[in-house]
């Protein structure tokens, strides 16, 4: 559906020229959900601007369906967005504020009803269609935009941090709205966010950004359970970064020595090389246990209780720490103190080696 290709987007000049995007090449397939994910300043809403034609990129080039977008003012461009504070009118109707794009477009007024009437059963907001959007909540507000940018039937919807306003529980009913409306209507979305969680729920895909370079992209799965280096593995989700050094490799299979002494194997990454490396482990493929015979002896300094789940924080022998996650049982107290010598293993296999 989109194809970026060495997109570079430069401001000022000398020593004062800063790259908000470095180069950046990436395919969007027809019917995804992708997902621009990374810490603020990465440059992903830069992104989503050029795709919008909202920002003019200093170098590179953006095709849809082979055809260039950049030549295209931003009106002409077959995409809509949705954007962080929703921009609705709030002394029009909920019915209004939807049909309002497409009276710009200048549709004849029965396939404007129609259209409207559609995209209000399919964000489930028919029984508001005659509220002002003043008069209904946030998520209802955050519906009635979507309903909008849906109505005239773009080829991509671009969706710029829409659920940052929401709260908690709202948002996460909302990640699942989201995924469901994308596959409903087949348009091509384009998601923006900070948040890991909203990325690994909705995504087909997602690119990792950092300093206006993409780092990795992959399915949810892919990126959670194989990250590429170590800036993917820590900004997605927990993890354990424990210093190791690589024995040997045979078969997609590396044998490390971590700073216990003890081996295990691991799973390598390309460029990794030989000798010293980091080996990241998520705390829920660890197990804590008894000081014999474990992988990693240690230290248990803070034991703290999430509800779903329990974290304990080790410091290790060696000088590093390492985070423990277990699930929580009903009417089960946790069966050590803080101040405890206690053990962590892990099975083979689950430890990433990473580039630094």
């Amino acid at each position: 559906m989109i194809e970026v290709d060495g997109v570079t987007k430069a401001y000022g000049s000398g020593k004062t020229r800063f790259l908000a995007l470095d180069n950046v090449t990436v395919t969007i397939r027809k019917n995804e959900f992708f997902t621009l994910l990374g810490p603020s300043g990465c440059g992903k809403t830069t992104l989503l601007r050029v795709i919008a034609g909202f920002v003019d990129p200093t170098s590179g080039t953006v095709t849809m369906d082979g055809a260039d977008l950049l030549k295209l003012p931003p009106y002409a461009r077959p995409v809509n967005t949705v954007f962080q504070s929703y921009a609705l009118f709030p002394h029009l109707t909920v019915r209004q504020n939807i049909a309002f794009g497409l009276e710009m477009l200048g549709k004849p007024r029965a396939e404007i009803t129609q259209t409207v009437d559609e995209m209000m059963a399919l964000v489930q907001m028919t029984k508001m269609a005659d509220r002002q959007t003043g008069q209904i909540s946030g998520g209802q507000q955050q519906r009635v935009a979507l309903a909008r940018a849906l109505a005239p039937k773009p080829k991509v919807l671009l969706l710029d941090e829409p659920l940052s306003a929401l709260d908690f529980k709202l948002r996460k009913d909302m990640q699942i709205e989201l995924k469901r409306l994308q596959t409903e209507t087949g348009i091509t979305f384009i998601f923006v966010t900070h948040d890991q969680e909203e990325a690994l729920t909705m995504s087909d895909r997602i690119a990792v950004m950092s300093a206006g370079a993409i780092r990795q992209i992959g399915s949810p799965r892919d990126i959670y359970d194989h990250p590429a280096e170590r800036f993917v593995a820590d900004f997605i989700g927990d993890t354990n970064f424990l210093p190791a050094e690589i024995l040997s490799e045979a078969d997609g299979v590396v044998q490390v020595r971590l700073g216990s002494g003890a081996e295990i194997a691991a799973r390598p990454v390309e460029g990794a090389g030989r000798g010293a490396v980091t080996l990241a482990v998520r705390p829920e493929h660890a197990t804590l246990g008894p000081e014999a015979g474990a992988l990693l002896p240690g230290t248990l300094r803070n034991i703290v209780y999430f509800g779903t789940d329990t974290h304990y924080h080790v410091a290790l022998d060696g000088g590093d720490s390492f985070v423990v996650r277990a699930q929580n049982q009903p009417d089960r107290a946790s069966a050590v103190a803080e101040g405890d010598r206690v053990g962590i293993t892990f099975p083979p296999g689950v430890g990433q080696v990473l580039r630094d």
